[in-house]
């Protein structure tokens, strides 16, 4: 079906993924499209090595599989695109043209996915011991009062703050009770 279109020359195929990264290094297409589900190396790790060792190859994905989870490590392994395979061939080809010019090609119900996922991110959780020393500093406590506390070092007391800070995006200990109190990762403050 490929071979047809205007534009385009299959050079080769492969049955596996270790086959799909061995080819590729010989025949040097501009484009490979990659299945994620496949024998012996699966698509991902396929793409990544692929990205390694060739990396002026485009990798479109086209696959039957759309879970937030393919989509996120596919893309995240160098992906040029995701396509599924009930993608129309004219659609097809041009996705594969696209990739070869250096675009970024999704197909549309990816694409709502990735968007829906960036625009709700993962919810942010405080590690049981990230709860205490934060509860400790909304009482007022001091890094060696909490340290004293929850006998555990004033450094260990540092680096959970520092790692709440980067949670939660703040820069300072006021801001970081604040946050999270305001999304319910604290329990509210009473006066004691």
């Amino acid at each position: 079906m490929l071979a047809s279109q205007p534009g385009l020359r299959v050079v080769g195929t492969a049955a596996d993924g270790e086959q799909a990264v061995a080819r590729t290094a010989e025949l040097l297409p501009d484009v490979v499209l990659m299945d994620l589900r496949m024998p012996r190396l699966d698509g991902v790790a396929a793409i990544e090595r692929i990205g390694v060792s060739q990396p002026g190859v485009a990798v479109l994905v086209l696959t039957t599989y759309d879970s937030d989870a393919d989509i996120v490590r596919a893309v995240a392994a160098g992906a040029a695109g995701y396509l599924l395979k009930d993608a129309p061939l004219d659609t097809l080809a041009e996705a594969i043209r696209a990739a070869a010019r250096g675009e970024t090609v999704l197909a549309p119900p990816v694409a709502a996915r990735l968007a829906s996922r960036l625009r709700a991110p993962e919810p942010v959780t405080l590690t049981r011991r990230e709860t205490q020393v934060l509860a400790a500093v909304a009482r007022g406590g001091t890094n060696a009062e909490i340290a004293r506390e929850l006998f555990i070092g004033e450094a260990t007391v540092k680096t959970h703050l520092v790692r709440v800070f980067a949670k939660l995006q703040v820069d300072d200990r006021t801001h970081a009770v604040t946050v999270a109190l305001e999304r319910g990762l604290l329990p509210p403050i009473t006066p004691g």
